[in-house]
């Protein structure tokens, strides 16, 4: 049997997989099939991910260390470890880590890009 891509066959700690860049959103993928796209955004202080819409694509945000400043169509919600937001299809999102700290952001995307 062939596994996606990321398949675990053990229980983990996301936080583990997380890459963290100094220039940029670190993005790393942990799971993806045709069916679903879990992945990590890591966000160093004063970093962001721009206000962006995904087409026939539903996506689920869960902060799993640090705060930050998530933008919602019009609006602008703090969040902080262990909040979700979802963005359905269609609808303009963002982050930005608006903190001193580290901000890690598990985002999972149905259907997968």
């Amino acid at each position: 049997m062939t596994h996606p891509q990321g398949f675990q066959p053990e229980a983990f700690r996301p936080e583990s997989l997380a890459t963290f860049d100094s220039e940029k959103m670190g993005k790393s993928t942990i799971f993806r099939s045709e069916r679903v796209l879990v992945g990590l955004n890591a966000f160093e202080p004063g970093q962001e991910h721009r206000l962006h819409t995904h087409e026939g694509m539903d996506k689920v945000y869960h902060v799993l260390e640090g705060r930050g400043l998530f933008v919602l169509e019009d609006r602008e919600l703090e969040m902080e470890a262990g909040m979700m937001l979802v963005a359905p299809e269609g609808v303009p999102h963002g982050i930005r880590n608006t903190s001193d700290d580290r901000l890690l952001v598990l985002a999972i995307m149905a259907p997968a890009p």
